[in-house]
């Protein structure tokens, strides 16, 4: 059962959704909240498999309750839910770990769609949503620094144990960052990630 959360300032939007999702099966929405504050508290007392996440809300925006939600609770998915199609809304969401971006004008099929596809540990994007070119320079604003520098390190054929010596951090903080990138790359495994790294001239040399 994929649970969800939806966070939403608009009740009429969240009603609607419920109402959608009552019968359909494997989805299930265990809670909303109207502001960024109460998404915390859903998502530390409910554990949702995905969120919905409005990036303009009271209290706390989407943006930081994101950067929270994929740090402290990394086995739950966050999908930005919202009316911005907008080059900088979408990087912003990804580099807080989004891992889909879907518009309030889209139809409940491609909402359930999105779920489904973030709950396999994919990225789901509306197709009516601009990203920005998918060049060397976009493709890193997407990634903090620190893993900016496990990329090149990745590039350079080193293990994760290597990483972490290199780095002075652990091997889990290693495969941790290695996940988040691949997600927020859209890519489909380790191989891919190597591989990317060495295209996008991540490489160094040592």
């Amino acid at each position: 059962m994929i649970k969800v959360v939806i966070a939403e300032d608009h009740q009429a939007l969240i009603d609607g959704i419920k109402s959608y999702t009552k019968y359909e099966s494997g989805i299930k929405i265990i809670g909303s909240a109207n502001n960024g504050d109460a998404l915390l508290h859903l998502v530390r007392t409910r554990l949702p498999s995905v969120v919905l996440c409005d990036i303009r809300m009271p209290v706390m925006d989407g943006i930081e309750a994101t950067r929270i939600i994929t740090r402290q609770y990394p086995s739950t998915r966050v999908i930005a839910f919202t009316m911005f199609d907008q080059p900088k809304a979408i990087q912003q969401m990804l580099e807080a770990g989004a891992s889909g971006y879907i518009l309030k004008d889209s139809t409940l099929d491609i909402v359930l769609d999105a779920i489904r596809t973030v709950a396999q540990g994919k990225t789901y994007f509306d197709k009516k949503v601009t990203l920005a070119p998918s060049d060397k320079n976009s493709s890193k604003s997407v990634l903090s620094r620190r893993e900016k520098e496990i990329l090149q390190l990745i590039a350079n054929g080193k293990t994760s144990n290597q990483i972490a010596e290199t780095l002075f951090i652990g091997k889990n903080t290693v495969d941790t960052h290695r996940k988040n990138m691949i997600r927020k790359l859209g890519l489909s495994g380790s191989g891919e990630l190597m591989r990317y790294a060495i295209d996008k001239k991540y490489h160094f040399d040592a």
